[in-house]
């Protein structure tokens, strides 16, 4: 059973940054892929970013390209995404989740485990 922590949330202003911490425990972390979700109220949880075991392979949404970047550190059990130029529409809960299947595609049905989120708010 694998354990996932959230950190770095927070609240911003417009064009700031913040850097989103996913503590793993609990099991071998570099077997699993580790994607950033992300929702707000009354809409779908969104994927965000993901990276492959290894750190191979990434995965960004349009909305966040060339802003966000994720990386992890295995031998730490932790995955970042390192958030720039934040806008008011990246308002959201924050999840950190994770998957055995070995794909940065990430869908809400292959993930195995997730964190219990973080806030970020943005003001503008």
């Amino acid at each position: 059973q694998v354990q996932l922590v959230e950190s770095g949330g927070g609240l911003v202003q417009a064009g700031g940054s913040l850097r989103l911490s996913c503590a793993a425990s609990g099991g071998t972390f570099g077997r699993y892929a580790v994607g950033w979700f992300r929702q707000t109220p009354g809409k779908e949880r969104e994927r965000v970013a993901a990276i492959s075991r290894g750190g191979g392979s990434t995965y960004y949404a349009d909305s966040v390209k060339a802003r966000f970047s994720i990386s992890r550190d295995n031998a730490k059990n932790t995955v970042y995404l390192q958030m720039n130029s934040l806008k008011p529409e990246d308002t959201a809960v924050y999840y950190c989740a994770a998957g055995r299947q070995n794909s940065v595609a990430m869908s809400l049905s292959s993930i195995d485990y997730w964190g219990q989120g973080t806030q970020v708010t943005v003001s503008s």
